[in-house]
């Protein structure tokens, strides 16, 4: 038998976390009661030990991130609320009561892992047949909370990798417009999530059919007012109803370099982490390109997939997914329509790989098996690794596949170009299987990938080293069509 392994060139770089790395977070502690002590102890202070205590905190930590004393401000207009008196408090005790409350958070403190790479949408600086890329990658830190953070590097006429070393800063996005909901639109993915019952009419039905998350709440309230103190499960169906919109939001970045930007959990459905995003560079019939990504929000209990999309890695814009459709882990969007229509593959039952297309890339039904496990290195669990690379021979796929002792390696196959539900080859041993110190990590024998990227006849794999670091390979595309059967 063919020995796939002995065309893939493992590179000598590796992406290992960074605990120095580390965010400006919300700090906060149960009660209300307690918050109003902690302000009251920093009240008493005399001014001249404010200053001093103020004046330690800065020299601690403005060098570890940008514009530290704005940071704090901004953080004190969230917590002024909690304080007893509305009289005039000077700038530096407002600081110096929002750094009780402030913290940092080591965003890659525990793992940085699941890359996905496209290429950059500025192509500057790149050699010759060489590729400016951006590199995604899934950030892990205290309590396995998981964000998206980039790198950006090169890829040469020789194949070879360079990653451009990361600054230590990090920094959030800012929250920007106001979403506008459609509640036709929005009543169907609450039927979809199970949601829909007669609190959910009582709140929709006075509204426009287009509203805004203000007005979701006002009705919201009015409903609360009305039949709350009759109705035990109006709680629930309201806390679903704002966690759905939230759901859907944009932010922006400042000018920065692409390694500071952190997308971190912003809404309920994220509120235990943001996993596995699979980017792709998406080229639509009248030439514009969005960079899409498809990715698992996780709650602490339900594990939803969503979608962002961007054109500059600046502005993002974040949306559900629906339809029945809609569920597991593992869509990847093709890069671009087929026969008019989306195309995404999917993971349905952890077992098989699966093709559907939809009209609204946000609305997803009727997906059909393509691929079921047939390699004894795929028994226990398929899925895909990230979205297909169009080649003249067809859609290369990358895929992973779960086998005894539950090592998980990674694959090829390739899908008829123009009927992508037709298998034309299939690679019959792993491509890239966990061997050596590889084998050590979070979680032990896993290769993994979200995405590859094709730079001339050279395919550059980054993937996962057991759930810890990431690692990256070089393959011969022309050698990995001729292994496969």
């Amino acid at each position: 038998m063919y020995d796939a392994v002995s065309f893939v060139k493992r590179l000598p770089l590796m992406l290992k976390p960074d605990a120095s790395r580390v965010l400006i977070r919300p700090f906060m502690m149960d009660g209300e009661a307690r918050i109003q002590r902690i302000i009251a102890r920093v009240m008493m202070l005399a001014e001249s030990e404010v200053e001093a205590m103020l004046a330690k905190v800065v020299g601690d930590f403005e060098d570890r991130h940008h514009e530290l004393r704005h940071m704090l401000s901004r953080r004190f207009t969230e917590i002024r609320r909690y304080l007893y008196t509305d009289g005039d408090i000077s700038d530096v005790r407002k600081m110096l009561i929002a750094s009780y409350f402030t913290m940092e958070y080591s965003i890659e403190s525990a793992a940085l892992f699941n890359p996905s790479i496209v290429a950059h949408p500025d192509q500057s600086g790149a050699d010759e047949g060489g590729i400016r890329f951006i590199l995604s990658l899934r950030a892990t830190g205290e309590g396995h909370l998981s964000s998206i953070t980039f790198r950006d590097g090169f890829i040469g006429p020789d194949g070879g990798v360079r990653i451009i070393p990361p600054t230590r800063f990090v920094t959030e996005p800012e929250y920007v417009g106001v979403k506008i909901y459609n509640k036709g639109l929005f009543r169907r993915k609450l039927r979809e999530i199970g949601c829909e019952n007669d609190v959910s009419d009582l709140v929709l039905k006075p509204l426009p059919e287009q509203f805004y998350l203000v007005d979701l709440k006002r009705q919201i309230d009015a409903v609360q007012r009305e039949t709350g103190s009759l109705r035990k499960d109006i709680h629930t169906t309201a806390m679903s109803m704002v966690g759905l919109a939230e759901s859907n939001y944009e932010v922006q970045f400042g000018e920065s370099s692409i390694s500071e930007r952190i997308i971190f959990p912003n809404s309920p459905s994220q509120r235990r982490g943001i996993e596995d995003a699979r980017f792709v560079r998406f080229a639509d019939d009248d030439g514009t390109v969005t960079y899409y990504a498809t990715y698992t929000a996780y709650d602490g209990s339900i594990t939803l997939p969503q979608i962002l999309e961007t054109r500059d890695f600046l502005h993002f814009t974040f949306s559900t997914l629906n339809g029945p459709a809609v569920r597991n882990k593992g869509m990847a969007l093709f890069p671009r329509r087929i026969n008019g229509m989306y195309t995404m593959l999917a993971r349905q039952d952890n077992e098989h790989i699966f093709l559907m297309y939809s009209d609204n890339i946000h609305f997803w039904y009727d997906p059909k098996v393509i691929i079921k496990p047939t390699f004894p290195w795929e028994y226990v669990q398929m899925g895909n690794c990230g979205s297909p690379i169009e080649l003249e021979e067809g859609w290369l796929v990358l895929t992973h596949g779960v086998g005894p002792m539950r090592q998980y390696c990674i694959g090829a196959l390739l899908l008829d170009r123009n009927d992508p539900s037709k298998v034309r080859a299939r690679l019959a041993e792993p491509l890239i299987r966990p061997v050596g110190t590889e084998r050590d990590g979070y979680v032990p024998n896993v290769a993994y990938t979200c995405g590859a990227l094709l730079s001339g006849d050279t395919l550059i794999i980054p993937y996962a080293i057991s759930d810890y670091a990431t690692g990256f390979a070089s393959v011969n595309v022309h050698s990995l069509l001729e292994a496969m059967r």
